[in-house]
């Protein structure tokens, strides 16, 4: 998103995204507290403020890539950029590269074997479990890795691989692995991964409006 625009699937068309550098800049207070209760709003075992900082090492790691990815658009900059992401997979068990271009209340549940691409796009209100990966599946200096839309979910184990898009309020199942564009409001499961339309009956808002009932989302 930083030079050019993202175009993601939405409800069955094209929807132009615009980019991160465009949206309303907030405070470093008021970012993190979103970042708490968005952590509240997705995990019934969060319970204080304090308690979620100093515990929740997807927070810390995404924490650690904003400060990366600041520091990765500068070419002076980026060898650092890349020593303190690799100090934050250490510490974390996620892996972000700093030139992935990641939106608002990301929310990574257990944090431990992410990994996330450098020309992975990942829109607002994201949710990650475990073990997925948003991976390359070429060598060249290209766009080489997903474009993930606003408010998907992807369920553990899942591997996201190539410059594939997933339309907005998708859902992918535990160790999918998806090599294809799919639209928005799609349930994506299975090796390859395919697509069935997600009905409202596949969806109960509980802890989040995105929880899906679809057996392939238990984990």
């Amino acid at each position: 998103m930083n030079e050019h625009r993202c175009w993601y699937l939405w409800k069955g068309r094209i929807h132009r995204a615009r980019p991160m550098r465009e949206r309303e800049p907030m405070s470093f207070i008021a970012r993190l507290r979103e970042d708490i209760e968005n952590v509240r709003q997705h995990d019934p075992a969060a319970r204080g403020a304090i308690e979620i900082a100093l515990n929740y090492s997807g927070m810390h790691a995404i924490w650690a890539h904003r400060l990366t990815h600041k520091l990765w658009q500068k070419d002076e900059t980026k060898a650092l950029a890349r020593t303190l992401s690799q100090f934050a997979r250490f510490l974390t068990g996620v892996e972000i590269h700093p030139g992935a271009t990641i939106g608002r209340r990301f929310f990574i549940d257990h944090g431990m074997g992410i990994v996330i691409g450098e020309t992975a796009e990942v829109g607002d209100d994201v949710m990650l479990y475990h073990g997925v990966t948003l991976g390359g599946r070429s060598l060249e200096k290209v766009k080489r890795h997903p474009t993930i839309g606003d408010r998907v979910t992807i369920g553990a184990g899942a591997k996201v691989l190539g410059p594939v898009v997933i339309g907005a309020d998708s859902a992918i199942g535990a160790n999918a692995v998806v090599v294809h564009d799919h639209p928005a409001d799609s349930i994506i499961t299975g090796i390859p991964a395919k697509h069935r339309p997600r009905t409202p009956e596949k969806k109960k808002p509980l802890v989040d409006a995105v929880e899906y009932i679809d057996p392939a989302m238990w984990i």
